[in-house]
């Protein structure tokens, strides 16, 4: 049986294929490869989302996990950030949760809550 995946590393969105033996067919780069292998076996993802404040400018601050986790961890490490509240002054870039779930990734917030 033939598996379809639509790749998201690049722009391109090729269509790869895997067929039972492990050949994959229609990536236009080694990348689309590389996804699709890491996708049949522990795939991972960014998150993005938002995290509450006490700025009354800025009740939500826009945040990101700065490396991909595991996707099986996402509701997890939502609910972690959903309980999160930003109570002093953050620059963009800077470590809001630190090694989330011991998975290496850290959540930074990617704007500015300054005061």
């Amino acid at each position: 049986m033939t598996k379809s995946f639509i790749c998201i590393v690049c722009p391109r969105g090729c269509r790869v294929n895997v067929d039972d033996n492990m050949n994959i067919t229609g990536n236009q780069c080694k990348r689309g490869e590389s996804y699709v292998l890491t996708e049949l076996t522990a795939p991972k993802r960014i998150i993005t989302t938002t995290a509450r404040t006490v700025f009354k400018q800025l009740p939500r601050v826009s945040v990101k996990t700065d490396v991909p986790i595991p996707k099986e961890l996402i509701y997890d490490i939502m609910n972690i950030i959903n309980g999160v509240v930003v109570d002093k002054p953050m620059a963009i870039g800077e470590v809001l949760i630190s090694n989330i779930l011991d998975t290496g990734s850290n959540v930074i917030l990617t704007k500015s809550c300054l005061k």
